[in-house]
């Protein structure tokens, strides 16, 4: 009889140790999985434009002036998107379906920035282009105010907040697009190059055209 209630008793031990180890297990936390960020960081792939030789465009020709020049020469819109990173509204903006013949100079220093005839219709709203005139005239930064990454384009000499550049151009042109702030870019047209100071652009200018 003794040796049946040892057996019982020791069943119940073992019993409660199974329950409690259960119990301790259930109570303890459970583990979390680590959050992933699943924004994508657009790989852009710029290169030198090969449907011209390269043009030298002389940074020592181009200055940027103080902040309250700055102030006083632009609009406060051209100010909030140049010098505060803004962003003009899509579709009403001064260039974004302009197609005449010219160059987009950067509105701070007037160093050249882009060829009217890499511009196209992207349907974004904003003016887009396919390069810009060469690759010296604009530098690249990693963008991260929006979910996901951008690469942010910004002027050489002027440090101009321009916009953005994108993967999902002509893939016959190279496959970018150049979305830009209207506020940030002057247009300079064909017939007024020679008197601004950007005759040495004309005849690339006229090889691009005659090649479109």
């Amino acid at each position: 009889m003794k040796y049946k209630n040892r057996i019982i008793v020791i069943t119940l031990i073992i019993l409660l140790l199974i329950y409690g180890i259960n119990q301790m297990n259930s109570q303890s936390t459970p583990d979390i999985e680590p959050m992933t960020d699943t924004s994508e960081t657009e790989i852009i792939d710029v290169q030198e434009r090969d449907d011209l030789e390269k043009i030298v465009i002389d940074a020592s020709q181009y200055s940027k002036p103080s902040d309250e020049i700055i102030r006083e020469q632009l609009t406060d819109l051209q100010y909030k998107v140049t010098q505060e990173d803004g962003t003009e509204k899509a579709f009403d903006n001064e260039y974004w379906d302009n197609y005449e013949l010219g160059i987009y100079v950067d509105i701070v220093t007037g160093e050249p920035l882009f060829f009217s005839t890499d511009q196209y219709k992207s349907g974004t709203g904003w003016p887009s282009f396919t390069k810009p005139i060469n690759l010296d005239v604009v530098t690249f930064h990693e963008d991260n105010k929006l979910l996901a990454t951008r690469v942010e384009v910004r002027s050489r000499i002027g440090d101009s907040h321009l916009g953005h550049v994108f993967n999902d151009g002509p893939i016959e042109d190279g496959g970018l697009r150049y979305c830009m702030n209207s506020a940030a870019l002057k247009f300079i047209s064909y017939e007024e190059m020679e008197a601004s100071g950007y005759g040495f652009l004309l005849n690339a200018l006229e090889s691009l055209e005659s090649n479109n």
